[in-house]
C-alpha cells in the first residue's frame, strides 16, 4: 500500500537522526580524549605510574585528569567505558544502509551501466566487502608490517584508494562513496569492539587479580586508536557526499575520493600538532585548500556518454508506467522538475541534477516515483521554493498516479 512509503520514509528519517546522534556522540568523544592525549604533560609530582596530566575548564568548573599508561595501582569502583557511542553508530549506520540502499537496490546501489547485479548479488557484495575489509586490514595491522607505523598507514591508503576505484565499478557512484564510508566506519568501530575494547579488559582483569599487566595491550590499542584519528573526517564527508552529486556522479569520482583521505590527513595533523603544543603547522591548511580546488576542478570533467545505454522500464517499475495516469504526470514531472533534474540541467546555477536524479525519460520517471510522490506530492519539498510554480491540482495528480499504481499492483 501507498501508506508504506510514507512509513519507509519516517522509518528512514528515524534511522537517519539516531545515526547522527551517535555519531556526534562517537567522534565528539573521540576527539576530545585525541586532544587530551597530546595535552599531558609530565610533571616530577605525579603518583606512581601516572604518565602526565592535565588541568582543564568547563561549564565553571575545574578538572585535574592524570594518564596511566597501563593502570594505576588500585582500580576506583567506577569505571567509566567509552565503547556504545561506537557501537550505536555503526549499528545505526547499517540499519540505514539496509532501509535506503537493501530496500531500494534497484534504485540506489545497482546502476547497471556500470555492472549488471541482480538485487541480492548486489547486496551480498556490500555485506562482503565490509566483512572482507576489515579482516584484511585487521591481518595487516597484526603482521610484521604493522610495527612500522607510518609504512603501515601507507599501504593502507593505498588499499583505501583501491577500495575506493573498485567501489565505483560495482556500485552507483552516491552507493560507492557510501560505502567507502561504511568500509572505513565498519575498520573504525571494529578497531573499538575487537581490539580497543577488549585489550582494555584484559588490563582491568589483570589488575584487579593481582597481576602487571602488559603494557603491549595498550601499545596495540594506541596504534588502532591513530587509525581512527585519522580516518573520521574522511568518513563525515562520504556520509555527507550522497547530497552532492558533483563529488560522486562524476568521471573521476575515486579520484576525489582518494584526494578527501588525504585531507582527512592534513586537517588532522594541524590539530594533532596544536593540541601536542608544538606548533601551528599553517600548511596543512594550505595544503588542504589547494586538494580542495583540485577537487572542484575534477569534479567539472564530463563523464563519457555511456554507449548502449537503455531507457526501458525496469521490471521493478513497470507498474507507475504503465498506469492511467502515468502521461499526465509524466507532462507534469518534465515540464516541473526536468530542468534542473537532466544530465545537462539549464537551470541556472546547478551544474548537475540534485542528488544525481534524472527525470528525463519514462523509466527515470517511472524509478523514482515514490521520491516524486513524497518530495513533490505528498508534500511541497519540490521544487524548492515552489520556484516553478506547480499547482495544487498537479500534485495531486502525482498523488493519484502513485497511489493507485501501487493499489492496481497490490490487487493483481
Amino acid at each position: 500500500m501507498y501508506e508504506f512509503a510514507i512509513a519507509w520514509e519516517w522509518l528512514s528519517f528515524a534511522a537517519r537522526w539516531l545515526h547522527l546522534a551517535t555519531a556526534i556522540a562517537w567522534i565528539g568523544s573521540s576527539f576530545y580524549f585525541i586532544a587530551l592525549d597530546l595535552g599531558l604533560v609530565k610533571r616530577p609530582h605525579l603518583p606512581v605510574g601516572a604518565y602526565g596530566e592535565e588541568w582543564q575548564v568547563h561549564g565553571g568548573g575545574f578538572y585535574h585528569i592524570q594518564k596511566y599508561l597501563v593502570a594505576p595501582a588500585t582500580m576506583p569502583e567506577h569505571l567509566t567505558w567509552f565503547k556504545w557511542e561506537s557501537y550505536a553508530t555503526w549499528l545505526s549506520g547499517f540499519a540505514m544502509l539496509c532501509i535506503v540502499y537493501y530496500g531500494g537496490a534497484d534504485l540506489f546501489l545497482i546502476d547497471r551501466h556500470v555492472l549488471d547485479l541482480t538485487q541480492w548479488q548486489a547486496i551480498g557484495l556490500s555485506v562482503g566487502s565490509l566483512a572482507v575489509g576489515w579482516i584484511i586490514y585487521d591481518l595487516l595491522c597484526k603482521s610484521p608490517l604493522g610495527r612500522n607505523i607510518w609504512g603501515l598507514m601507507a599501504l593502507l591508503y593505498v588499499a583505501l584508494v583501491a577500495m575506493a576505484w573498485g567501489y565505483t565499478q560495482v556500485f552507483t557512484g552516491r552507493a560507492a562513496f557510501l560505502h567507502l564510508g561504511a568500509f572505513t566506519a565498519t575498520i573504525m568501530s571494529a578497531n573499538v569492539f575487537f581490539i580497543i575494547i577488549p585489550n582494555q579488559k584484559i588490563v582491568v582483569a589483570d589488575l584487579i587479580a593481582g597481576r602487571t599487566p602488559d603494557p603491549k595491550y595498550g601499545v596495540i590499542a594506541k596504534q588502532r586508536s591513530l587509525h581512527n584519528n585519522y580516518l573520521t573526517l574522511p568518513v563525515i564527508f562520504f556520509m555527507l557526499s550522497n547530497h552532492y552529486p558533483l563529488a560522486f556522479a562524476t568521471a573521476y569520482n575515486w579520484v576525489i575520493a582518494a584526494l578527501v583521505f588525504l585531507m582527512g590527513v592534513t586537517i588532522r595533523h594541524w590539530f594533532n600538532t596544536v593540541h601536542a603544543r608544538k606548533g601551528r603547522p599553517l600548511w596543512t591548511w594550505m595544503l588542504t585548500t589547494v586538494i580542495f580546488i583540485v577537487i572542484m576542478w575534477l569534479s567539472t570533467v564530463q563523464k563519457p556518454p555511456a554507449e548502449g545505454e537503455e531507457s526501458s522500464v525496469a521490471p521493478a517499475y513497470r507498474q507507475f508506467a504503465e498506469n492511467a495516469h502515468f502521461s499526465a504526470a509524466r507532462d507534469v514531472v518534465q515540464s516541473r522538475c526536468s530542468m534542473c533534474h537532466a544530465e545537462q540541467p539549464v537551470w541556472e546555477g546547478i551544474p548537475r541534477p540534485p542528488k544525481g536524479v534524472r527525470l528525463e525519460t519514462d523509466a527515470d520517471i517511472a524509478a523514482h516515483a515514490r521520491e516524486i510522490y513524497l518530495q513533490a506530492g505528498r508534500t511541497h519539498a519540490m521544487p524548492p521554493g515552489n520556484i516553478t510554480e506547480v499547482s495544487g491540482e498537479e500534485r495531486a495528480l502525482l498523488v493519484a498516479w502513485f497511489e493507485s499504481a501501487v493499489e492496481e499492483n497490490r490487487t493483481r
